[in-house]
């Protein structure tokens, strides 16, 4: 197929995003390339001024365009309550949910010996200050029901239980409408051993 370079490296660049393969690059890059004006130029614009806007902050890890975050910031939020995620993805997601009215801790990642992260590579310095500082009550971890996670979780709980704060873990297991029969044996263990007095 015969596409120009300048095409070519565009899908190519598309393709690199997480969700998107060669073929929904090419579709994404087509799209684009219809409506430039309206399309492809005020996203360049706005990927711009992302890049030299948006910064991590200082306290939790999270994204925003001010340090410390609007999140960190704001007076109506209970900082005595911190979640702590892997990814500023999860913590969006919480946000989404609208369940949680504390602040975060965004650690960039978890333990794992394969992708080489070790204690050393997670953002828990300013959680550990936080807490030095006094305030906070409790730390929810909110990391993956993975191996990964629980190894995080574990070591976390560890390394916490000599500030005196509570450590509590979200609970995994059966999603609502999910059906017994299809959940994975992990899950399913997951749920029971987790189970709790109605």
């Amino acid at each position: 197929m015969m596409i120009s370079n300048d095409i070519e490296q565009l899908i190519s660049m598309l393709s690199r995003l997480p969700g998107l393969g060669p073929r929904s690059a090419r579709r994404a890059a087509l799209s684009l390339l219809r409506q430039p004006e309206a399309r492809m130029l005020p996203l360049a614009h706005l990927m711009e001024r992302a890049a030299t806007s948006v910064r991590t902050c200082s306290l939790c890890g999270n994204l925003d365009t001010i340090d410390p975050c609007h999140i960190c910031t704001d007076s109506t939020r209970d900082g005595g309550l911190v979640c702590v995620v892997e990814t500023v993805g999860d913590l969006w997601a919480l946000e989404r949910a609208g369940v949680h009215r504390g602040v975060y801790q965004v650690l960039g990642g978890t333990l794992s010996a394969l992708a080489g992260l070790g204690p050393e590579d997670l953002n828990v310095s300013s959680l550990l200050d936080r807490i030095a500082e006094g305030g906070v009550r409790e730390v929810i971890l909110a990391l993956g029901a993975t191996v990964e996670g629980a190894t995080t979780a574990h070591w976390l709980q560890e390394k916490l239980a000599s500030t005196g704060v509570v450590v509590s873990r979200v609970g995994h297991g059966v999603p609502m409408g999910g059906a017994l029969d299809v959940l994975d044996d992990g899950t399913l263990a997951a749920a029971l051993i987790a189970r709790r007095a109605l």
